[in-house]
């Protein structure tokens, strides 16, 4: 079970995290990056960020470029909550896929 301090931890880290992103995708057009939820274990040193991409296509592609720069999310997001966290935890990124899975559910109903 999650405890308080990793819950309202797991909220800043995605809130500041999406921030983020929605920087970086700017450039990008036509892609969007969301953050669908982050998961920060008991001892807070490590973060699991579910990432929802659209479009779904570009998804691996992304994820990679994000992966290649996560030591420079991790600093970009130390900047933004330092006096919040004294450490930022290690971030790891996955890809949240729930939304072609929705989707596809819905194609399956339809038929």
């Amino acid at each position: 079970m999650e405890s308080t301090r990793q819950a309202k931890i797991s909220r800043l880290l995605q809130k500041e995290l999406s921030e983020i992103f929605r920087q970086q995708t700017a450039k990008t057009h036509g892609v969007i990056v969301s953050v669908s939820a982050v998961r920060v274990s008991p001892d807070l040193s490590v973060a699991k960020a579910y990432l929802s991409i659209f479009p779904s296509e570009k998804a691996p592609e992304m994820i990679e470029n994000i992966e290649a720069s996560a030591k420079t999310v991790r600093y970009e997001l130390a900047q933004k909550v330092r006096f919040q966290l004294r450490k930022v935890p290690e971030l790891q990124f996955y890809l949240d896929d729930s939304l072609d899975y929705i989707e596809n559910i819905d194609k399956l109903l339809e038929k």
